[in-house]
């Protein structure tokens, strides 16, 4: 069976270069999960960087332009991965679509702003191309559990979302909100199938490079219990899922460490997951004092490949293989979070 071909724009960290990190899970570049994939062949990559060209056309063995028309019109992919900047994105996807390409990858933040967001999302409506958002940790082993745990309901209903956003010592609050907290967001949306709605800040501005930002707000989810008829199985059901739930983000400088995690704390139970984070903790009878109740590990963890790379790849090959397909991820997902980017954002 012939292979499906991939290509790539924008050949920086994301697209290729990270595979040289030796403690990092492979893949976990585009380039990396094209190569890894047995359906797919890795047919060209494109940047308008000298430098960034050579290195890939080195590492991959594979030609590489300038111009991302020239690349699409001689080799046509069926997946086009696009690793830019996010003020390009909008201008590739749109390519992608005049040029046929089935399916397109497209790396978060889906745009640097609202209106080229919904004109991503606009063009993914017909299907041409399907668009995925690389929201990596829907696609990722360890977040597919937790999601588990949490609809499978032994922790009860849950009452609050807490999430603490720590990636650089001097780096903007910002600019850390825009791009890994699109992640966390995300994360917190896909976790819950809820979506995220802004509603205060405190503390230091986002404009800041020092200091703590808390972001409050609340987490509006699908009324679970909509069409059921009998009242007292709809009041079960409202406890048992509720549709406003608040949520507190903190985001934060000056500290020498990274910190990616996200708390959902439930009627009996707490779950919290994040970078090399995963614990689920469970309502037990307290050993220290009588008429209550403590928290106790369930001995449940998570250890080995997440695959989330991986796993991003195969959505987009089952993709073109189905054109009717919905990804996991997609550009409606990049949108949701790019509308709560930027509720926040009027703020400050």
């Amino acid at each position: 069976m012939e292979k499906i071909k991939a290509a790539v724009i924008g050949l920086g960290r994301i697209a290729s270069l990270l595979e040289e990190d030796t403690l990092r899970e492979k893949p976990c570049t585009h380039a990396g999960a094209i190569s890894a994939n047995s359906d797919c062949v890795l047919a060209a990559g494109c940047d308008i960087d000298e430098e960034r060209r050579k290195l890939f056309a080195e590492k991959w063995n594979v030609p590489v332009y300038s111009d991302a028309r020239e690349m699409l019109a001689f080799h046509k992919p069926q997946i086009l991965s696009i690793a830019t900047h996010p003020d390009s994105h909008y201008k590739y996807c749109r390519l992608a679509a005049e040029m046929g390409v089935p399916v397109v990858i497209c790396e978060k933040p889906l745009a640097d702003n609202i209106a080229q967001a919904r004109k991503i999302a606009k063009l993914a409506q017909s299907q041409k191309p399907i668009i995925i958002t690389n929201h990596e940790r829907r696609y990722s082993c360890d977040y597919i559990r937790a999601k588990e745990i949490l609809n499978e309901g032994n922790l009860g209903s849950l009452a609050v979302v807490r999430a603490v956003l720590y990636m650089g010592k001097t780096r903007r609050l910002i600019d850390q909100f825009w791009h890994d907290g699109t992640h966390l967001a995300d994360a917190i949306m896909f976790l819950t199938d809820g979506t995220l709605k802004h509603k205060r800040s405190w503390g230091t501005k986002l404009t800041s490079r020092s200091g703590t930002a808390w972001l409050e707000g609340k987490l509006e989810r699908r009324d679970s219990h909509k069409g059921t008829k009998n009242t007292k199985e709809k009041e079960e059901q409202y406890h048992c899922n509720p549709t406003s739930i608040p949520a507190v983000i903190e985001i934060g400088s000056m500290r020498d460490h990274l910190v990616f995690e996200i708390e959902f704390s439930c009627e009996k139970g707490r779950l919290r997951i994040g970078n090399g984070v995963f614990e689920v903790l469970e309502s037990v009878p307290s050993p220290y004092a009588e008429k209550f109740r403590s928290l106790r590990s369930t001995g449940e963890t998570f250890s080995g490949l997440t695959g989330y790379f991986a796993n991003m790849l195969k959505d987009a090959v089952a993709c073109v293989k189905d054109p009717s397909r919905s990804p996991v991820s997609g550009a409606v997902d990049g949108l949701r979070v790019i509308e709560y980017l930027n509720s926040v954002k009027k703020w400050h």
